[in-house]
């Protein structure tokens, strides 16, 4: 077990650690799959979803044109063909995409403590709408487009090593995503948290599955919230 008082700052992934992207996600696709009579099951349309975002992120775009992209190419592999209304629509469905039930309280709870910073594949002006639902206050907000790359990227790990101001000893890295977040913060020297949001459900969602070994796991951040209390 760590000893929380070693931390001085925590850095969180985004959507899926905090936002339900992957509620998100499902919901925003659900509209354009009845337009289309398109059957996929939840899952399938997740793993689908995970496979060609990692591939559109390989190179810097803003995220809302990521998002675009992966839509067009789901309708190339489902044989349907999105509207540019539909493909507008889910760019930018990022702006709807809602808190975990636990997310507030244990942030504002986790504030008491540490300085919490943001380090999020996403645009700014797209987490900007996540940031009014989060509804506390960050000391710094680390976006993809700020880096210029998209997490498992290390570039992403070394801005934030560059702004987090302490070191490593005192960072604390908290995330759902083993690939996109667990699997670098681990070679760059971090201890991570595992946010298991997917702990009751088969597969690896909306991420590509990989092999981590986180150094705590929870399965959600009102978890943490009470552990860092002992």
């Amino acid at each position: 077990m760590l000893n929380w008082n070693n931390f001085r700052v925590l850095t969180f992934d985004c959507y899926g650690t905090l936002i339900d992207w992957e509620s998100g996600i499902l919901n925003a696709l659900k509209p354009v799959f009845v337009e289309h009579h398109v059957r996929i099951s939840q899952d399938d349309a997740l793993e689908l979803f995970g496979e060609l975002e990692s591939a559109e992120q390989e190179e810097y775009k803003r995220y809302y044109l990521v998002l675009e992209n992966v839509l067009k190419t789901m309708g190339t592999r489902l044989g349907f063909s999105p509207s540019p209304s539909e493909i507008r629509a889910f760019g930018q469905s990022v702006a709807d995409w809602s808190p975990f039930p636990d997310t507030v309280d244990a942030l504002l709870a986790l504030k008491q403590k540490y300085k919490l910073c943001i380090l999020s594949n996403v645009d700014d002006e797209l987490f900007a709408h996540s940031a009014k639902k989060l509804q506390v206050p960050f000391d710094d907000v680390i976006t993809a487009q700020q880096c210029g790359s998209y997490k498992p990227a290390l570039n992403n790990f070394r801005v934030a090593a560059g702004r987090v101001g302490v070191p490593k000893k005192q960072w604390l890295h908290v995330a759902q995503s083993l690939f996109h977040d667990i699997a670098p913060a681990k070679k760059m020297g971090l201890r991570t948290v595992w946010v298991n949001r997917r702990w009751d459900k088969p597969g690896a969602g909306a991420t590509p599955p990989t092999t981590a070994v986180p150094d705590v796991e929870v399965h959600t951040l009102a978890e943490l919230s009470e552990l860092v209390k002992d």
